[in-house]
């Protein structure tokens, strides 16, 4: 059984229909995780299963209950938000019992599960303590344990490390890992941060304009995005996407051309003389030394950010299209400059006119 169904959800503002028909099973005990850029309907699409945004049309089961016009409280989720809300005043004992408190949970239920929630994220010796006496992500641990004491169904989060510094957002990640692994929950992220999207997901629900543009594990979505939108918005730096054409198809292979005159050789599959294409053509997978049979491009160098473990180049290739590059290591180049580039024909994403990916 699902632990979550949204079956053609919908919502539509003042006429301006926003979620456009979201369809997604999540299984029990899976860490799902909605990327997209800002205003794609992520946190609106999680907002609607808590129950904090009425449904215009469209199902919400959850387990095998469906909820969709079943007021928050009664849902048997909780969430965490990004501004923690924590109540100021209130010790951290005392924020973590406060849910169980308002619903008169008997005081020995109430004290085993704030120990108990303590215990699993190391908030033992900060129970008396005040808000304002805890760091940045030891807020954020009073927050999630909140939802802990609930014993949910579901944990909705809300890019809850978005307010944390760097350092601090990838000891939390570790931490929100474990504490999956550890209470085996359901669990429903939204975020704009690729290396959190990456890092945490069973699996990716990459939306665009309210609509899911690919659902696959982490490494699915990038090694084989669905779509151009997919292809661009996983990956950093960003792919490099480049009009190109069949000028040769004889069955068993296909010859590609780029707008600069670039030519390599691909499997023909389902290319046909005269198609026009998008490649995808990823910074990471170039090289400086040359690649019998590769792909050659010559780049015209304008900047390069040196750090240590990678480097990375920034200019254009013929017919001045913008391009990116990143080399394992350190690599002295010199700038402005010209700078050959190599990379395996099998490595290029290829889509076709509409966008779609080609297999």
């Amino acid at each position: 059984m699902s632990a979550l169904t949204l079956a053609g959800l919908r919502k539509s503002y003042d006429g301006t229909e926003t979620i456009r028909g979201i369809d997604l099973e999540v299984a029990a005990g899976e860490f799902v995780v909605l990327v997209g850029s800002s205003g794609c309907g992520k946190s609106t699409v999680l907002r609607m299963i808590a129950g904090l945004e009425d449904v215009t049309s469209g199902a919400i089961v959850i387990g095998d209950r469906d909820v969709t016009r079943v007021p928050a409280a009664q849902r048997g989720v909780a969430m965490v938000f990004q501004s923690y809300a924590l109540y100021p005043h209130m010790t951290v004992r005392e924020n973590l019992s406060f849910g169980l408190r308002n619903i008169r949970t008997p005081k020995p239920e109430i004290a085993r599960q704030v120990a108990h929630a303590a215990a699993i994220l190391e908030l033992d010796a900060l129970l008396d303590r005040l808000p304002a006496q805890l760091s940045g992500g030891q807020r954020q641990r009073v927050a999630i344990g909140r939802a802990i004491v609930r014993d949910p169904t579901l944990f909705l989060f809300d890019e809850p490390l978005s307010n944390l510094d760097t350092d601090l957002r990838v000891r939390m990640r570790h931490e929100l890992a474990a504490l999956h692994k550890r209470l085996s929950a359901t669990m429903i992220y939204v975020t704009h941060d690729q290396v959190e999207a990456m890092t945490l997901a069973d699996r990716l629900v990459v939306l665009d304009a309210g609509r899911i543009a690919q659902v696959g594990t982490p490494l699915q979505v990038y090694e084989r995005p669905a779509n151009v939108f997919t292809a661009s918005f996983i990956g950093s730096p960003r792919i490099n996407l480049l009009e190109a054409s069949v000028v040769d198809a004889d069955g068993a292979s296909a010859v590609i051309a780029l707008a600069g005159g670039v030519r390599f050789a691909v499997p023909a599959g389902t290319l046909r003389s005269g198609d026009r294409l998008t490649v995808g053509l990823r910074p990471e997978h170039f090289r400086i030394e040359p690649l019998a049979g590769g792909i050659t491009l010559p780049m015209q160098v304008d900047a390069v950010e040196a750090l240590g473990h990678s480097t990375f180049l920034y200019g254009t290739i013929a017919g001045g299209t913008e391009f990116r590059a990143k080399l394992d290591g350190h690599h002295k180049v010199v700038l402005p400059g010209t700078l050959t580039l190599h990379a395996d024909p099998a490595r290029a994403l290829l889509f076709d006119a509409g966008g779609s990916a080609i297999a």
